[in-house]
């Protein structure tokens, strides 16, 4: 099997040692052997970029627009084949996995059109005869590093933007997913982007993105991962003036009101809480639900729950894939032993299943009487495991939802505009959905949160140039 290699300066570039990268639905299925860096390669890669830098920087619009244009393009004609990649790798279901692939195609397409409408200011002077100019430059070298959850759409959402407003870019993928990040940016280096602009650089958090965040070469991360090593990012980061963006953890909530339409309600938690195996940011673990319809929305949600068929991601009719690794598997078994232990009921799942292929396969667990100060209420999971909250009636649901050191993403379901309005203005989150799931979000429009979930700017839509670039103030006087 060859070993996928690097690519920093121009060149594909082999690493100190290799991984195998495994099917999470079968074990047996090695997808790919991928090349690891070590820091001297990370360190070449920064310093290509910067080298870079200069010319890339002041290219024609024109120029970064059909490079972008072209990239989108290209991921659009191979969406099926990518999405299939990436089911196998991650453990997403077919569909998830090829609508994840035609969404990173239309983030390239949109920030190729934000190319051209990069904007800025002209203001009179408070002094007479002088004008001034505001304008938005690239920030430089952008450190990008993703997550394994979501492993060709994320790095496409900092990808196309770090390009678009003319940086260069030295992106670290998931060293446990790393073949649909390989894949994208193989599309990337054959629609023509120069030497050096960008540089794949595959490896250890721990190698890779130490490298990142000590360097002085590099102007700006973007970070999307753990809360832990986000924090610990933002510190050394802030101790040499890097600029930072942070996307951490989430306990989202899902407030479902009496007069909630059931099959509504129930279709948003199934999928807010056990799509793409709850191994979302923006999953919804917290279901909060007033007395008057608590227990026909529990029966209902076990019914769905006991319907739904987890199997291996690539096989049709599958609606929910297997874990994605033995390590996550772990955690979640914990998890749901430490609900048990609390004294929460396990009204539905939560056991290890057998299937045709051996893989990391687990059966969506819903947890009833359960409190909000539970740790399967407090801290993320991440995973396909939901605990129902019973509360009293609205106001009640709204102090629960905002009673979390996270605000990424919240949901209600209700037939009250009343309710529905106050909610969107009073919910602690930073995206909020009305009989809606609380994940699934679109691209051009901004994504983050609040508290513990994010730092710094937003990403996705026109908010993305608030990261990407830096404002200049310019005075001129024509004498």
């Amino acid at each position: 099997m060859s070993v996928h290699a690097n690519y920093i300066a121009g060149s594909w570039v082999e690493g100190p040692d290799a991984a195998k990268n495994v099917n999470p639905s079968d074990l047996s299925d090695v997808v790919g052997e991928y090349t690891r860096a070590d820091r001297a390669q990370a360190e070449q890669a920064i310093a290509a970029a910067r080298a870079a830098f200069p010319k890339w920087s002041m290219t024609t619009l024109q120029e970064r627009h059909d490079l972008l244009d072209k990239i989108g393009n290209t991921i659009l004609a191979k969406k099926e084949e990518l999405g299939r990649l990436l089911s196998r790798e991650e453990g997403k279901t077919l569909p998830e996995g090829i609508g994840e692939a035609a969404r990173a195609g239309q983030i390239f397409k949109f920030f190729a059109g934000e190319v051209l409408r990069i904007q800025g200011e002209k203001l009179a002077s408070v002094r007479p005869g002088i004008d001034v100019e505001i304008t938005r430059e690239p920030m430089g070298v952008i450190g990008l590093i993703t997550p394994w959850n979501f492993p060709i759409a994320i790095p496409a959402w900092k990808i196309a933007p770090a390009l678009a407003y003319g940086n260069c870019v030295v992106f670290k993928p998931a060293d446990l997913v790393p073949g649909s990040a390989w894949a994208l940016s193989q599309i990337i280096i054959d629609s023509g982007v120069p030497s050096g602009v960008f540089n794949l650089v595959m490896g250890r958090g721990s190698v890779v993105g130490e490298a990142f965040v000590a360097s002085r070469d590099i102007d700006a991360i973007s970070f999307t991962g753990s809360v832990g090593t986000g924090r610990a990012i933002a510190v050394r980061c802030a101790e040499i003036g890097k600029k930072v963006q942070l996307e951490m953890g989430g306990k989202n909530p899902m407030v479902i009101l009496d007069d909630a339409d059931l099959n509504t309600a129930v279709g948003a938690a199934t999928n807010s809480a056990f799509f793409s195996t709850g191994q979302r940011c923006t999953a919804s673990s917290r279901l909060i639900v007033t007395e008057g319809i608590h227990d026909r929305f529990v029966a209902a949600m076990t019914e769905k729950l006991k319907s739904l068929k987890v199997d291996n991601a690539l096989k049709q009719g599958t609606e929910m894939g297997p874990v994605v690794d033995q390590s996550q598997l772990d955690q979640d078994l914990s998890y749901i032993d430490i609900g048990v232990k609390e004294g929460a009921k396990l009204a539905f799942g939560g056991e290890r299943l057998n299937r045709e292929t051996e893989g990391f396969y687990l059966s969506p667990a819903l947890f009833i009487e359960t409190t909000n100060d539970m740790r399967i209420s407090r801290e993320e999971i991440f995973g396909p495991v939901a605990s129902v909250i019973r509360v009293k009636d609205y106001e009640a649901a709204l102090a629960t939802a905002n009673d979390t050191e996270f605000g990424l993403s919240a949901g209600i379901a209700t037939s009250s505009l009343k309710y529905a309005s106050h909610f969107k203005r009073a919910s602690q989150a930073g995206m909020v959905m009305v009989n809606l799931p609380t994940a699934g979000v679109d691209y051009h429009v901004p994504f983050g949160g609040r508290k513990g979930s994010s730092y710094g700017p937003r990403e996705q839509g026109r908010y993305a140039a608030e990261f990407y670039t830096v404002v200049k103030t310019a005075y001129t006087f024509p004498g």
